[in-house]
């Protein structure tokens, strides 16, 4: 009879331990649970006083960009910015820098203009319409020589440029792109041999698209045009780094423009890690001397 009590003693000594073991088990994930919790609220808590500190910028921003920087704005880095600033909406105008700048010349409402090239924007700090101290060299690109894509006419370099039929090329009176590579011809001493055969594009991407199509034998664009087409462009060689100027993209904001806040909300989202990784996908440098 005693050993029978003492058995039954032993089993419920050993179910009240497994009992307080599941109890303290439960208590320890209880204990992580609040911590789990707090943490969450504190991301979300940070992501909301963002958004709401951003959400007092407000209002439209006009940008008047080089044609080579389109797609970089409006597939990246416009969808980017309003993310991040909800009650401001980009507006872009895309062509020939001589054309913006142009533009804006004769009135149009723009608060950030970027260029291809450092002539406009030097230009428009002369003229007034852009503070001198304004201006940021932001980027660099490389000036290269194009053919259709599985083109079999042997071009390695520039100097085969002579044996085309018909060279596509930025009109150099307003396109970058043309000034750049006319100045390039004319350092390897190309530019009379290659001038009678010149098809002039009223901005770069008109170039890259005639090349692209086969309506013209070879074609002088940036190297980050050529890089978004692969597929219906081959690079043959890039411009001799003595033959050409440096390809600046300088950025500003206009003194006239009409919401100061957004526009200089986006000057410093232009040139933040988070763009100029952007950028560089793009194919651009950034420029060493910023």
């Amino acid at each position: 009879m005693m050993k029978k009590w003492t058995a039954v003693l032993l089993l419920t000594a050993m179910t009240a331990g497994l009992a307080a073991c599941g109890s303290n088990k439960g208590a320890d994930t209880n204990t992580d649970a609040p911590a789990q919790n707090e943490s969450t609220e504190e991301t979300v808590t940070t992501e909301t006083s963002g958004a709401a500190q951003n959400a007092d910028i407000q209002g439209t921003i006009t940008l008047a960009a080089a044609a080579s920087l389109e797609k970089t704005f409006t597939e990246h880095l416009i969808p980017i910015f309003e993310t991040q600033y909800p009650e401001v909406s980009i507006e872009g105008t895309y062509d020939s820098s001589g054309k913006l700048q142009s533009q804006i010349e004769a009135g149009a409402d723009v608060d950030i203009f970027f260029s291809a090239a450092l002539k406009q924007m030097e230009a428009l700090q002369e003229e007034g319409y852009i503070a001198e101290d304004a201006s940021v060299d932001l980027l660099e690109n490389k000036i290269v020589l194009i053919v259709p894509a599985g083109n079999e006419s042997g071009y390695t370099s520039f100097e085969d440029i002579v044996n085309a039929d018909m060279i596509a090329i930025g009109d150099p009176e307003s396109v970058p792109a043309g000034q750049y590579g006319k100045e390039a011809l004319e350092n390897l001493d190309l530019w009379s041999s290659a001038e009678g055969k010149l098809s002039l594009g009223t901005n770069v991407t008109e170039v890259l698209n005639w090349v692209a199509e086969g309506s013209a034998d070879a074609g002088i664009v940036y190297a980050t045009d050529a890089a978004s087409m692969t597929d219906k462009v081959s690079v043959v060689a890039e411009a001799p780094e003595e033959s050409v100027s440096r390809v600046i993209y300088p950025v500003a904001e206009l003194k006239e423009t009409k919401n100061k806040d957004a526009a200089e909300a986006f000057m410093e989202f232009l040139q933040s890690g988070e763009a100029l990784d952007v950028f560089k996908a793009a194919g651009f440098s950034v420029n060493a001397q910023e």
